[in-house]
């Protein structure tokens, strides 16, 4: 007589902070925050397929059909990133330390949360670019900040050199020529320019940082499920899209060198999406976010 496998464990609450950027230039309210704001406060529901555990004195053989089927919830919340340098740099560290420093909801009727005690197990960023194609991005970087944020404000410079200075990428000239026509000021001083990005207790980071996510599964999932105009890219822009991935990105990995070895390391994402029906209206945009949330939690065991 064959054993009965054991019953599905019970999985713990898989916890998701979803950020989008706060207002700048022609947007009173940013795209990218449209986008996330609904997920706030809400539980999604996904089955995770968990290999049967068979008593000790009876092993059998793992039969990959007859897989356990076990119910996560997942815990979303959303959060306003300002669009500035300084706010990135001030919030993001926070939101890794376990338990979570948030900062005070900009929105009274959306208050925050109490945040998990062992912290986020998924950060699940989102930017706005140009009209098209959603983005997923891959990595993020270290230095090139050469645009001036919703303030006005430049990027920390780490060191002068002109032998050092970068020339801008694609997607970063993109960027430049959106903004200026958002009216956004760019940097027009002299012929060299300041390296700018991060310093001072970033020191140890690579100049680049990937995703720890498998973003190729990512998008062929979504493309399977509907989400037809999405792609990966490996250049987030330069800008504060980039700058707020590279920091979850390094603070992601500071927290999980701390941090007791049991704990998993929190998985990091970025989501560039277009302005509001160019094409993609906000609805869709959402629907992106929580197909992407749900396949990637139904994948984590723990």
């Amino acid at each position: 007589m064959n054993p009965s496998p054991a019953l599905p464990p019970e999985l713990r609450p898989y916890h998701v902070l979803v950020t989008g950027f706060g207002p700048f230039s022609r947007y009173a309210v940013n795209p990218s925050w449209l986008a996330v704001k609904p997920l706030h406060n809400t539980v999604l529901k996904v089955d995770v397929a968990i290999e049967p555990i068979f008593p000790c004195d009876h092993p059998l053989p793992v039969n990959p059909d007859a897989c356990l089927i076990a119910t996560r919830e997942i815990h979303i919340t959303a959060l306003q990133v300002p669009l500035t340098y300084e706010a990135v740099l001030s919030v993001v560290p926070g939101l890794h330390t376990r338990p979570p420093v948030l900062p005070p909801s900009s929105d009274p009727f959306l208050p925050t949360p109490s945040p998990p005690p062992d912290g986020y197990d998924l950060f699940f960023h989102v930017g706005v670019i140009g009209r098209g194609s959603l983005r997923m991005e891959r990595v993020g970087h270290k230095f090139g900040y050469n645009m001036k944020d919703a303030t006005g404000s430049l990027a920390p410079t780490v060191r002068v050199s002109r032998e050092e200075t970068t020339q801008p990428r694609e997607a970063q000239r993109t960027e430049i020529a959106r903004l200026r026509d958002y009216n956004v000021e760019l940097p027009v001083d002299g012929n060299e320019t300041p390296k700018r990005g991060f310093g001072k207790g970033y020191e140890l980071f690579a100049e680049e940082i990937y995703t720890e996510v498998d973003v190729e599964k990512l998008v062929h999932h979504l493309k399977k499920s509907g989400v037809e105009q999405i792609y990966t890219s490996m250049d987030a822009g330069h800008y504060l899209c980039d700058f707020l991935y590279y920091c979850s990105l390094a603070e992601s990995k500071r927290s999980s060198s701390k941090n007791d070895k049991s704990i998993p390391t929190s998985q990091v994402i970025f989501l560039h999406c277009p302005p509001v029906d160019l094409p993609l209206s906000t609805e869709e945009v959402t629907d992106a976010i929580k197909k992407s949330i749900a396949w990637l939690c139904s994948s984590v065991v723990s």
